[in-house]
């Protein structure tokens, strides 16, 4: 999520006051079997959520030259969404980070019927191995695990949580470019790694992402559920960069059914206008210009509210619309022109905890 990725630790601290452990399990349980063999399901992202971890912006590499205006867009964000949802940051709470991208590499987790919340702690390797070893990172779920009583169950398997999407009954959208990718799960069967973690039935594969995404095609910046039976997915105009890829995941999505046969209901988000960045050099390249993955699709949904990454362009509005027309909520613009400079945005700088 950045053109470089450096270390930096998070400022010690004890765990907010009045945090709960979720289930019963002793706070080092790690769960023996599978998800799916236990009932649990991964909860559509609308379903009410108990929390949402963050990690502030804090490496300078990822966001070269602009940090600070980074930091302002996300704390702009933080205070508009503590307002819906509780929020833990991690270096508040005494847990170190590489860097921000807490979807990626904190935990995936899933609920059972009776209420219980447990979760995945996943291999994360740097989105295929194109920057350093970040054990701060991969260490994050591990982290809540034994210190917030979170049950989980622990993979060799690396699965960054911006690759999938689900509905929370029995779907999940993903890309082939992501998850059939060689530098993520070879020799492994990415389906049935989908099925016994996420308690689904049907996997709908999207061909891949977007201009400037060093994700290889994560799915929240291309194509979201936005209700059980409905889907929002980017489009663009001919002429644009994407416009070829983007055409086909909309034709597979087209083609796609839900585990009881059913076609989706599909909506068509606008692409942000072009938005390019002049990168300095630094220890990972000669830096230049680039094009930006800029994308609405990377919206986070929190009890209520759809929190809409805009960009200062004409596709803002109409793309707020698109998503409350979609999701049947009101839709809440973030600023998140700097942000993105990270390659990234509000869904990949967040991991809701349902409750």
């Amino acid at each position: 999520m950045s053109v470089a990725k450096g270390v930096q630790a998070g400022a010690g601290g004890a765990p907010a006051a009045g945090a709960k452990a979720s289930g019963t399990a002793a706070p080092s349980a790690i769960l023996p079997g599978t998800a799916r063999e236990s009932g649990f399901r991964m909860p559509a992202e609308w379903e009410r959520l108990a929390c949402v971890w963050l990690v502030r912006p804090h490496n300078a590499e990822t966001w070269p030259l602009c940090l600070e205006k980074a930091q302002a867009e996300w704390d702009a964000w933080r205070a508009a969404m503590s307002r819906v949802v509780e929020v833990r940051e991690c270096a508040e709470l005494g847990i170190p980070t590489n860097d921000s991208w807490i979807r990626d590499f904190g935990p995936i987790f899933v609920t059972h019927p009776d209420g219980r919340v447990a979760g995945h702690d996943f291999r994360f390797n740097g989105w295929g191995g194109k920057y350093e070893v970040r054990d701060l990172d991969d260490a994050v779920p591990q982290s809540i695990r034994e210190r917030w009583g979170v049950p989980m169950w622990s993979h060799d398997f690396v699965l960054e949580g911006g690759s999938i999407d689900v509905n929370g009954a029995g779907c999940v959208l993903t890309t082939r470019q992501c998850l059939q990718n060689a530098n993520r799960g070879a020799g492994r069967d990415p389906e049935r790694v989908l099925r016994d973690a996420l308690g689904i039935d049907t996997v709908i594969w999207l061909p891949g992402g977007i201009t400037g995404d060093d994700t290889d095609g994560h799915i929240d910046d291309i194509a979201r559920f936005t209700r059980r039976d409905a889907i929002a997915a980017v489009r663009a105009p001919q002429g644009h960069p994407d416009h070829d890829m983007l055409e086909s995941n909309w034709r597979a999505l087209e083609a796609a059914r839900d585990s009881r046969g059913n076609a989706f209901e599909l909506h068509a988000l606008p692409v942000p206008e072009p938005i390019h960045y002049d990168f300095p050099p630094d220890r990972f390249g000669p830096g230049g210009r680039m094009m930006l993955p800029a994308s609405h699709a990377n919206f986070l949904i929190a009890n209520g509210t759809v929190f809409v990454p805009v960009f200062g362009g004409a596709s803002d509005d109409a793309a707020c619309k698109v998503l409350e027309r979609a999701t049947g909520l009101r839709a809440e613009p973030i600023m998140a022109r700097w942000l993105v400079v990270g390659l990234g945005s509000l869904h990949c700088l967040s991991c809701q905890q349902p409750g």
